[in-house]
């Protein structure tokens, strides 16, 4: 039975909207019956898939974020920005970026950046005078900023399953998180002047200084995670692991605003949430062990081997594929069923597989702002109450400097690797 006739039956089935485990199940098991493959693997391939160390990482940095939302952290962080940047033309737009760059070094989650931060970002900004429209799509850009600055939930699933140093991939991200923050700005600044949003007044040196100290306890947060990857102190599962513990600390001790309950009840949350993410990584499994006795990755080497294809063609294809992917299906499925088929392509092209790997990411994280999936899509529909539609319209122009953030980053590697070969070696 046809490997890429499996892949359809998922895709469908997912257009349908079953869910993705489900469905990519579903079609796993169509394909070891028709083989006539002993049905023993599939528990056998479910259960060694999320048997990894590494995978702790998810629960523990999705509880770090929520319970920074919860203990007043993200309010803190976002006067912090405003006292920054809110005196530029488009004021709290530019805050909402800085907002973003700050808390991506916290939850590694597109998610829980728009739904944390976005519901004080776009109250903020519709008492301000800014329209629904606008403030949702800046808020749902920005927050795409997240998994691409360490930490990062799909870089784990991605170093985890091809074998990439997470360290690694969690440098790669920097620069181009900050690129990305730096060129929704660019363009926020533009569309303010044009539409005459509102600006706060200049924060003095006081201000600024008093909202750095109001925030410095979350601002550690990064610092302590990257800096103890970095000098080998501890492991980016132990680093999650760390950031939880001071996550609760700060929340129950520092700021008081953490209750027994609270963190019962994120805990429920983060076990739901994560249970529905390794259900998905198991089914994977599934169809990467299909990929794998097919010599699928090797078939598509060397088709392109064939076809000559420079290396600045061949990116090109891949990145429009996977801007393709992200539109239909979310981050961990995607990064499972085509990391696996592209790694050893690109492997055999030269290319670095951290550079990859941040490709890859970002690709995925536009995907979030493009029909018919766009989940962070969804979240902003639901904070506003504005219409799925007319936010993924709005959102349109701020696909456009993200993209040209990616083909930066794709053509120029050193934007990726300069970092991590700095502090990590080549």
């Amino acid at each position: 039975m046809s490997v890429f006739l499996i892949l359809v039956i998922a895709l469908v089935l997912m257009l349908l909207n079953m869910p993705i485990a489900f469905a990519i199940a579903i079609s796993s098991t169509v394909y070891y019956i028709f083989e006539g493959k002993s049905l023993l693997i599939i528990p056998q391939a479910m259960t060694g898939a999320i048997d990894s160390f590494p995978l702790l990482a998810i629960p523990l940095f999705m509880l770090v974020g929520l319970v920074m939302n919860m203990s007043g952290v993200t309010k803190r962080i976002f006067n912090f920005a405003s006292s920054l940047v809110g005196h530029l033309p488009g004021g709290l737009g530019h805050v909402n970026v800085v907002a973003s760059i700050i808390f991506a070094g916290m939850s590694g989650s597109a998610t829980a950046d728009a739904a944390g931060l976005g519901t004080i970002e776009i109250e903020a900004m519709k008492k301000e005078g800014f329209d629904g429209e606008f403030s949702a799509a800046v808020t749902a850009a920005s927050s795409t900023i997240g998994p691409i600055i360490p930490p990062s939930m799909p870089m784990i699933i991605y170093g985890t399953i091809l074998g990439v140093s997470v360290g690694r991939l969690f440098l790669g991200g920097f620069i181009p998180g900050l690129l990305m923050g730096l060129s929704l700005m660019i363009l926020i600044y533009f569309m303010s002047l044009k539409r005459k949003y509102p600006v706060h007044d200049k924060s003095t040196i006081k201000e600024i200084v008093k909202y750095f100290f109001q925030a410095i306890f979350p601002l550690m947060t990064p610092v302590i995670l990257i800096g103890g990857i970095v000098f080998g102190i501890f492991t980016p599962t132990e680093a999650a692991g760390v950031a939880a513990i001071y996550a609760i600390f700060l929340g129950v001790v520092i700021y008081r605003e953490l209750k027994l309950k609270h963190i019962f009840d994120t805990c429920v949350e983060v076990a739901l949430t994560t249970g529905t993410t390794l259900l998905i990584l198991a089914t994977a499994f599934l169809f990467v062990w299909i990929i794998t006795i097919n010599h699928v990755p090797e078939t598509i080497l060397n088709f392109i081997q064939s076809m000559n294809l420079n290396k600045i063609v061949f990116l090109l294809i891949i990145n429009l594929f996977l801007l393709f992917v992200g539109a239909l299906t979310t981050v961990a499925p995607a990064v499972i069923l085509f990391g696996p088929i592209l790694s050893p392509v690109i492997l055999g092209m030269g290319i670095d597989p951290v550079h990859f790997g941040v490709i890859f990411v970002l690709n995925l994280m536009i995907g979030l702002l493009t029909p018919p999936v766009g989940p962070v899509l969804f979240i902003m529909s639901n904070i506003t109450e504005l219409p799925f539609e007319r936010i993924a319209k709005a959102c349109f122009p701020f696909i456009i400097p993200l993209v040209i953030v990616l083909l930066l980053i794709t053509y120029v590697p050193a934007f990726v690797l300069w970092l991590p070969n700095l502090l990590m070696g080549v």
